[in-house]
Parts: structure tokens; C-alpha cells; sequence
């Protein structure tokens, strides 16, 4: 009786904050009835789906058979064991992930959670805990939130499986990846992560989340940093990812 009448609240709750500010699409801001997205700005975004290389998850354009493995991992393999995301970084998606990441839109985590859960069943089937890349702690307090804690948060509410924001740390303050090649990127990383507790990972199989991957060097450098302490291995699931073309 009470659980039916508080739904009932709740939903005259939802009725009229919608009337007073309806849900609006999270990239062009036209009012929207319930998705996160009107459907022009849907079609415009590249969600991936198989086929992909088994490791780093990038599209193939022919499905080469399972377990296939792009040229770039089959000459060096990853220090994760896969990575998976939920659609292309580029021109459709960009203010998407800008606004949630620099924006204050953080009313965007929840419909994320829903495209991480979809993007990385395969991976959340094997995992044990979800743990976000961390921030510096200069950059969490100007940004003052962690973009990749909210979509580990929003996922694991979804999920049921436990997020540790805590397993993973920034020593230093590295300078802003942008405009840095992949070497340059490794290089800056180098040493930039730490595992704080090592009996919090030892065994445990790892699935870090983020916002983007672009080269892969963040993943890498804390899929190292997981494995030396332990862990016994490390999958990667992103909302987005660059797709270089050669």
C-alpha cells in the first residue's frame, strides 16, 4: 500500500518537474518526450557493434572470424585484454562527451550507464569490479567531478557490480593528452599511476571505465599499474573511441 502510493508521488514527481523543464536532447537541446537524444541526433551517432578486433575493439569493416586481432595488436598487444565502447568519437558525438566532461552535463550519466551496460556485456559478464580512471586531485577540484566516476557509478547501479573509485591514483599532474602524439602520450604517463592498495586488486579482474579512448595510452598505463599489483586482468570499456584512419 505505502510502496504503491509512494510510486504514485514519485511519478506526479516526474510529471511535473517535466512539464515545468522537459528532458531536452543532451546534444542539440530540442525538447524531447523520454530518450536522452531526439532522433536526428541518434542517427547521427556511430554505435559499434561486432565485428571488432578482439583486443583493442576497433571496427572492422568485414568480419574477419572470431577472435581476430587488428595489425596494430597483432604486432604488440595491449596491456589490457579488451577494450569496448559504445559509439565513435567524432564530429556527431564530440559536444556530447565535451558537455558531459567539461559541461556540468551530468544529467547525461544516467543514459550513458544504459549505452556502457549494452556496449560492454561481454566484458561486465567477466568482471568483478569496476574501477574509473582517476583524476589529478587539482584537476577533480577545478572540474568538481570525475567524468569517468559518474559512468562507473551510473553503470554500476545498473549492473549491481561494485565501483572502488579508490583502486586506482594519480601521483602527479600529467599535462593535458590533446595535442600529443602516441609516444608522446606513453611518455607522459610513465609513472603518473599508482595502485594504492595492492590487496584490493590482487586476483580480481579489473573493467576500467572512461569517458574516451584516443590511443590507448591512459588504458594501458593503468592496466599496467592493475597488473603489477595483481590484478588478474584488465578489460577497458569506454562511452567513446577515436577511429584512426591510415
Amino acid at each position: 500500500m505505502h510502496d504503491a502510493a509512494g510510486s504514485g508521488i514519485a511519478r506526479a514527481i516526474r510529471w511535473g518537474l517535466d512539464a515545468l523543464l522537459p528532458p531536452r536532447c543532451l546534444v542539440c537541446g530540442r525538447v524531447v518526450e523520454s530518450e536522452a537524444l531526439c532522433a536526428d541526433c541518434w542517427r547521427g551517432l556511430r554505435f559499434l557493434a561486432r565485428p571488432v578486433c578482439e583486443a583493442c575493439g576497433v571496427p572492422f569493416e568485414a568480419d574477419p572470424g572470431p577472435g581476430a586481432l587488428c595489425g596494430a595488436c597483432a604486432a604488440e598487444r595491449p596491456a589490457f585484454a579488451r577494450a569496448r565502447a559504445a559509439f565513435v568519437y567524432d564530429e556527431a558525438s564530440r559536444g556530447l562527451i565535451l558537455g558531459f566532461k567539461h559541461g556540468d552535463r551530468t544529467d547525461a550519466a544516467p543514459a550513458f550507464g544504459t549505452w556502457l551496460q549494452r556496449a560492454g556485456a561481454e566484458l561486465l559478464a567477466d568482471a568483478d569490479v569496476l574501477a574509473p580512471v582517476p583524476l589529478h586531485w587539482t584537476r577533480l577540484f577545478a572540474r568538481r567531478y570525475n567524468q569517468a566516476a559518474l559512468l562507473a557509478r551510473a553503470l554500476g547501479e545498473r549492473t549491481g557490480i561494485p565501483v572502488e573509485a579508490g583502486l586506482l591514483a594519480r601521483r602527479r599532474r600529467t599535462p593535458a593528452q590533446g595535442k600529443l602524439n602516441p609516444s608522446a602520450r606513453e611518455r607522459n604517463l610513465r609513472g603518473a599511476i599508482a595502485v594504492p592498495e595492492k590487496a584490493r586488486v590482487a586476483g580480481r579482474r579489473i573493467l576500467l571505465i572512461d569517458d574516451v579512448l584516443t590511443t590507448g595510452a591512459t588504458a594501458n598505463a593503468c592496466a599496467r599499474a592493475l597488473m603489477a599489483a595483481g590484478a588478474s586482468a584488465v578489460d577497458v570499456l569506454t562511452l567513446a573511441r577515436v577511429i584512426r584512419v591510415e
